[in-house]
């Protein structure tokens, strides 16, 4: 674990190169809506950390063969068949723990920031109430991570409206911008034990060649997410649940 900010940096860079590359194949006006919302969406954007966190599981000693990444992801769920995660350790016939890696890319951070919730949201109540009813047995509770990684930038910094017409909303939601606004949310998906770790990052769009970051809540950085995870995992693999 001495590497990790080097690791990151290495992924951000990864992520600003792709999406770049990605931008630049982009044609015309509907090319150009597909390629925004693929900022939002694309899953190869995010494989530099996918690809971190596997490597981490695999200096722990955990096989490579009981790592699923690209292919093999899918877990059943409850509300739905099946759910795609974007890391899976299942070991023996056990489920040990699945991540999910998540990008929200400017200038519309307003429906999608809604969107993201929903997702995080549903994905975690989805796997649990599975869980509860069998469908991973025998396996113990699997260890559930979430990392969000948003574009710093003046939109995502800039205090947001809030629109409640009936109700007051929370207090610490009133001039929260979307960078406030997503590190309540992991923070209350941590607290209320949806996942059992999260991080969230930003980094600027002028990070592709320095791998530039900031975690900017101190209950979900990168190393909270993983090193329990990774210690989480390690003990099941060697010990069985």
């Amino acid at each position: 674990m001495q590497n990790l900010d080097a690791g990151l940096r290495d992924a951000v860079r990864h992520f600003w190169q792709t999406r770049q590359s990605q931008s630049s194949r982009q044609v015309g006006d509907e090319a150009r809506d597909r390629g925004a919302r693929s900022a939002v969406t694309g899953g190869k954007q995010m494989d530099g950390f996918v690809h971190l966190i596997r490597k981490l599981l695999i200096a722990a000693n955990v096989p490579e063969s009981s790592i699923a990444i690209d292919r093999h992801v899918e877990l059943p769920g409850w509300f739905r068949a099946e759910k795609k995660w974007d890391l899976v350790v299942a070991h023996d016939g056990e489920l040990i723990a699945a991540l999910e890696f998540k990008s929200q890319i400017g200038p519309s951070f307003g429906n999608n920031f809604n969107n993201r919730t929903e997702e995080a949201l549903g994905s975690a109540t989805d796997i649990w109430a599975a869980y509860r009813e069998g469908a991973f047995k025998p396996s113990s509770r699997p260890y559930l991570g979430y990392l969000m990684l948003l574009e710093d930038c003046d939109r995502s910094r800039s205090p947001v409206r809030v629109v409640s017409p009936h109700f007051q909303v929370f207090p610490e939601f009133q001039g929260a911008s979307y960078r406030d606004r997503y590190a309540i949310l992991i923070e209350k998906l941590v607290r209320e034990r949806l996942y059992d770790g999260a991080c969230f990052m930003v980094s600027g769009s002028d990070s592709a060649t320095n791998g530039d970051y900031c975690e900017p809540n101190a209950e979900l950085t990168f190393s909270k997410l993983v090193v329990p995870m990774v210690a989480h995992v390690a003990a099941k693999c060697a010990n069985g649940s």
